[in-house]
């Protein structure tokens, strides 16, 4: 049987499995000393769905993750992994999951080649030595120690390790830190088959163009709830308009905070503006058609005497909807 014939057999066992669950959370809660780092989360993902969990540092994604890995164990709530949970199924788990860590500690003197056997060993089953390096694309390092690589070729060896036992379940928690743009392509590129394969992966990341790119469907987190679900289609629509504005005003127009609710009124009487908000000096419009509302809000502008210190446009993202929801950028610590 040649390979891509066991790939189409391998895609169309998992596509047969259990109709279940991939993962299921229920009534999730989790505390650390006075922080409640996880209060009350209910997530079901399906399988072969790449599902991407985004928030903060502090919001709760890793430490629910890590709760669903079996490195942490919740105060309250449920979770079970393809239909199996932590308490009776920890073995059969182990066999069919995979997990890249934020970070991961190898021993320094081990080469990149024997790392993997070594990981390898812990399977029953599984993709070779060589694939795994292929894959990671550590072919020139194969015989490298550990100790010696960079950074970024650490997270390949990470995500190496966590392919190795050719699981159905993938966790990659923040797999591109660290990574040169031509590396995070790369991993997207392999994410990518990883999915069309029918595998199910649950991704963290800071990433916002990269959960757009990959995630079937996205949870936003903060203070430890799931503040908004759904396809990144869906939840970009709820920003209301296509399009974001930005602008600033020269602070020797002497504008002032007291009259932002003027200007604002006055900006959101435009066709097209959906909305308008002031982080800061900052001023955030949703608009419906950037074309036509540009010269509008230019025109706007031009009349209350204000001129601008900054402007630029974008197109509506989910790091839109997150300032949208929690008032700050998602990369605000």
């Amino acid at each position: 049987m040649s390979g891509s014939t066991k790939q189409a057999a391998a895609a169309a066992d998992r596509a047969l499995a259990s109709a279940t669950s991939a993962l299921l959370i229920r009534g999730l809660h989790k505390a650390f000393a006075d922080v409640q780092a996880v209060d009350g989360i209910d997530l079901e993902v399906a399988p072969g769905e790449c599902f991407g969990l985004l928030g903060p540092n502090g919001a709760g994604k890793t430490t629910t993750i890590e709760i669903c890995e079996g490195l942490t164990t919740p105060d309250e709530g449920t979770v079970e992994l393809l239909g199996l949970n932590w308490r009776s199924g920890a073995s059969e788990l182990r066999q069919r999951i995979g997990i890249q860590l934020q970070e991961t500690q190898f021993p320094d003197k081990l080469t990149v080649e024997e790392t993997l056997r070594l990981f390898r060993s812990f399977y029953r089953g599984g993709i070779t030595v060589d694939d795994s390096i292929r894959l990671a694309q550590l072919e020139e390092k194969r015989h490298s120690r550990v100790g010696g690589l960079s950074g970024g070729q650490k997270q390949r060896l990470a995500m190496a390790t966590a392919l190795v036992g050719d699981p159905e379940l993938l966790f990659l928690d923040e797999p591109t830190t660290g990574l040169d743009p031509q590396a995070r392509r790369h991993l997207w590129d392999l994410v990518e088959g990883l999915k069309h394969e029918g595998r199910t992966i649950i991704l963290t990341t800071h990433y916002m163009e990269e959960a757009e790119q990959l995630c079937d469907r996205v949870a936003i987190m903060d203070h430890g709830r799931v503040i908004a679900l759904g396809t990144p289609k869906e939840l970009i629509a709820t920003v209301g308009g296509a399009d974001i504005v930005e602008f600033a005003v020269n602070s020797a127009d002497g504008f002032k905070q007291g009259s932002a609710d003027a200007v604002a009124m006055r900006l959101k009487a435009i066709p097209g503006v959906q909305s308008h908000r002031l982080d800061k000096d900052l001023h955030q419009l949703s608009v419906s058609e950037l074309h036509t509302a540009v010269p509008r809000i230019f025109e706007s502008l031009e009349e209350q005497g204000l001129h601008l210190s900054e402007f630029r446009t974008h197109s509506a993202s989910l790091e839109d909807v997150f300032v949208r929801l929690t008032g700050r950028n998602l990369r605000d610590e």
